[in-house]
């Protein structure tokens, strides 16, 4: 069966686990170079459909708002759109000038929004889907980390906001897996208790479970949880 003309246009959305696509592009910020300009740091590059739009005017609030929470976890922040510097540069004033929402206000926008025109970027991270629009990306989040891989993606459709608390909440918990190479259940966030990783051998197995008590605890032989430190 021969594959229909939009199956042929949909491009491909890199996976957890590729390296980050690299790109040079020019942004409200000035040009930037990824990951060259990037190195040793988290990044979240994420697209939104347009600008002058009600949910996306919501999102840079949220997103400008974090984002010294999100410095302080090492980790920029990079917006796209497929619309023209100066249309950035003239929706951005207007969040400052004029927009008041859920407690902001005078909301400036920091962090560098690429003008991407061409759709060069977006296609290559998969953000133009013909299923939703042909001239617009879709709510994309690609989180990257210091060694320009891709680790977490998430997609929203034109419609709906994002969940930041669950942005947060995913790149710190991905943070303390990296650090202390341990799993994180369902719902984790920063002091409650985290997955040891699961035993190799029967025999390990067996010690995991008679050796728990004080320093963590099995609910059997291949789930085990323990406490980190406060200070980590």
């Amino acid at each position: 069966m021969e594959p229909t003309k939009t199956t042929q246009e949909v491009p491909r959305i890199p996976l957890i686990g590729d390296p980050a696509p690299a790109f040079k592009a020019m942004t409200t910020q000035g040009e930037i170079n990824f990951p060259a300009d990037y190195k040793g740091k988290w990044v979240i590059l994420f697209s939104h459909p347009a600008d002058f739009t009600p949910v996306c005017t919501t999102e840079f609030m949220t997103f400008a708002r974090i984002e010294p929470e999100l410095e302080k976890l090492n980790c920029k922040l990079i917006g796209l759109s497929i619309d023209s510097h100066y249309s950035h540069i003239a929706w951005l004033r207007t969040i400052k000038e004029k927009i008041e929402w859920n407690g902001m206000k005078g909301v400036e926008v920091k962090f560098p929004v690429i003008a991407d025109l061409t759709m060069d970027v977006a296609k290559a991270y998969g953000m133009v889907q013909p299923g939703a629009s042909n001239t617009q990306a879709v709510r994309a989040v690609f989180f990257i980390d210091p060694e320009a891989k891709i680790r977490a993606l998430i997609y929203y459709p034109l419609s709906n906001g994002r969940n930041f608390d669950e942005v947060l909440r995913l790149l710190k918990a991905m943070q303390t897996s990296d650090k202390h190479k341990v799993a994180t259940p369902a719902d984790w966030r920063p002091g409650d208790k985290v997955i040891i990783p699961p035993p190799g051998s029967c025999g390990t197995a067996a010690e995991r479970v008679a050796g728990a008590g004080k320093d963590y605890e099995c609910l059997d032989w291949f789930l085990c949880l323990k406490q980190l430190p406060p200070e980590k």
